[in-house]
């Protein structure tokens, strides 16, 4: 009868993401040095970047609230008729308004003079809503509520989104300077033993 044959038990491979954690011959001072700095690295662009969001997306959150609460809904008179002749200010960014000539009475009875937009065609005498702050000095539009939720979001996203990408940069600089000495390390070695293995190798 032919000798039976019998298949070696298949083995399981080590993870090599886990051996840096398990005792082994092998493994080196650096190499658990290298796994803590990738494990905090990790942790700290996870937790650090939320964390950082969440402060930038309160502190966004809190200085629209504050500029909101400070400015105030005013009601402005023209004193010129809007043309497209004065429309040059307002097409720079982008707006079909031009800038007229207004004026305004702020809440302690002070008369005020400026510029601001209405559409075109609008006529002097005309009343347009204009936002001033505590002293009737004209101010820009403040973002409403929903607008500086989703301001305050991305704001937040951002910021996570750059503390993680920090931390994970300056881990990799320092694990890679960590992989330059490994390698030179490995390099002295062998300059010691190996003349001693290839001797004892080939005679």
């Amino acid at each position: 009868m032919a000798e039976e044959r019998r298949t070696p038990p298949r083995t399981r491979p080590p993870r090599l993401g886990l051996w840096r954690w398990r005792r082994n011959p092998l493994r080196r001072r650096s190499d658990v040095v290298e796994a803590w700095i990738v494990l905090v690295g990790w942790t700290v662009a996870l937790i650090g970047g939320l964390l950082a969001g969440q402060a930038v997306a309160a502190s966004v959150d809190h200085t629209l609230a504050a500029r909101r609460a400070e400015a105030h809904p005013v009601s402005a008179v023209l004193t010129q008729d809007a043309s497209a002749d004065s429309s040059l200010a307002a097409v720079e960014t982008g707006d079909d308004r031009v800038w007229v000539k207004v004026r305004w009475t702020a809440a302690d009875g002070s008369a005020h003079t400026g510029r601001a937009k209405a559409d075109p065609g609008t006529t002097a005498g005309s009343a347009v809503p204009v936002w001033t702050d505590r002293t009737g000095a004209l101010v820009a539009e403040p973002a409403s509520a929903t607008q500086a939720r989703l301001q305050a979001a991305l704001a937040g996203v951002l910021a996570t989104a750059g503390a993680g990408a920090g931390a994970l940069t300056c881990t990799w600089l320092v694990r890679g300077r960590l992989v330059r000495r490994r390698m030179a390390e490995w390099a002295e070695e062998w300059e010691r033993v190996g003349p001693r293995w290839r001797k004892r190798m080939f005679g």
